[in-house]
């Protein structure tokens, strides 16, 4: 049996590791900021998908749903991480309601209509159908690691195309190193008092994040270089991908 100085040690490094991970975080979710620069500077977000964003906004609802004290307790960093991402990810969808198109603006709010309608009845049927902290955890963790396992199929894609043109073209190297460190450190955080949707979800992440950095190892030298060429326009924080804090 642990003594209390074992598990204030056990708090403390749990604490860092997810203090860390909310740092790392926030700099995956301002990542898409230079994207909306461009946006801004050109008064229209041209052919942008706001997708990405939509995804990441009810990601970071559920997650947060999550850590709340009468579903999963002593989520505190879960919980801070992600409504800054809330914050965040709805900031960018207003600027892209700004300067988008009327067909574009109504896809939004029909995207952004039915993520609020799913994400009420899923607070709504977990807190009056679902009793004690445990069957709520069970439940609430289900959805998010089902849409998080959604969202790491958008990488994919580009994953493919590296492979094909052996060629990192678009796939952005610090995002992808920044990806694979925020996957290790939730999950080392997850590990640390055992979170099993936690630990699923981000160590997924780290080993798409790592798969990345290999092909990245692979093909960085085949890359064609092109002195004036502009850096890639980044829509999400995991090279077209997910942000996906925890």
């Amino acid at each position: 049996m642990e003594n209390p100085a074992q598990n204030y040690i056990r708090f403390l490094i749990r604490f860092i590791f997810g203090f860390a991970g909310n740092v790392v975080s926030f700099g995956l979710f301002a990542s898409p900021a230079p994207t909306f620069y461009q946006i801004i500077k050109r008064g229209a977000v041209e052919e942008f998908s706001p997708n990405p964003y939509l995804a990441t906004l009810l990601n970071c609802l559920l997650w947060v749903f999550y850590g709340m004290p009468f579903v999963h307790p002593h989520s505190v960093l879960v919980v801070t991480i992600n409504g800054v991402g809330i914050v965040m990810e709805s900031i960018y969808i207003i600027l892209y309601l700004r300067y988008s198109n009327k067909k574009q603006r109504m896809w939004v709010f029909k995207v952004l209509a039915c993520e609020l309608v799913f994400f009420a009845a899923a607070v709504v049927l977990t807190l009056f159908l679902a009793h004690g902290t445990k069957t709520r955890t069970l439940i609430v963790g289900i959805l998010c690691v089902i849409l998080n396992i959604c969202m790491y199929g958008m990488p994919l894609d580009v994953m493919r195309l590296v492979i094909k043109t052996k060629s990192i073209e678009y796939l952005p190297v610090m995002l992808s190193i920044t990806s694979f460190c925020n996957g290790l450190l939730w999950l080392t955080y997850a590990l640390l008092r055992f979170d099993l949707f936690i630990t699923i979800s981000n160590g997924t992440g780290a080993v798409l994040g790592s798969i990345q950095l290999v092909l990245i190892a692979l093909y960085y030298k085949s890359t064609p270089k092109r002195g004036d060429k502009k850096p890639n326009e980044v829509q999400l924080s995991s090279a077209d991908g997910k942000i996906s804090p925890v």
